[in-house]
């Protein structure tokens, strides 16, 4: 039986490699992860290069945080996965989710449990007025 997915090697914009080969090291996987540390870190990897891993780690709180949250973590997630297409070089996949997670960013109408302005800089959208 072959692994999941999350256990094949992947390259650093989270493509998977063949089995057997040295891949790049991923976000260290987490059940619990603030608001806080889940947007510098995905910063940070944005910052770097690496919005795959910034993607990741925005899944991680997406899963854990409060209800009334969630929405506004699925679609930072989303825009950070729309920020690999565009790294991977495919235009229409970075349009069609930084379109989705553009709208339901302007939608959003939950707490703000961070100052996201310079998070959604950094995925390429601007901050809902």
């Amino acid at each position: 039986m072959s692994p999941p997915a999350a256990e094949r090697p992947r390259d650093r914009l989270g493509r998977p490699l063949a089995r057997g080969a040295v891949g790049f090291p991923p976000a260290p996987p987490r059940t619990e992860i603030s608001a806080g540390e889940a947007s510098a870190e995905a910063r940070a990897y944005l910052a770097d290069g690496l919005p795959f891993h910034a993607h990741e780690v925005l899944e991680m709180r997406w899963r854990c945080c409060p209800d009334d949250e969630r929405e506004l973590w699925r679609a930072l997630a989303q825009a950070a996965a729309g920020a690999t297409h565009a790294a991977r070089g495919n235009p229409i996949g970075e349009q069609r989710l930084m379109t989705r997670a553009a709208a339901a960013i302007e939608a959003y109408a939950g707490p703000n449990p961070i100052d996201i302005t310079q998070l959604l800089a950094d995925l390429g959208l601007r901050s809902p007025a």
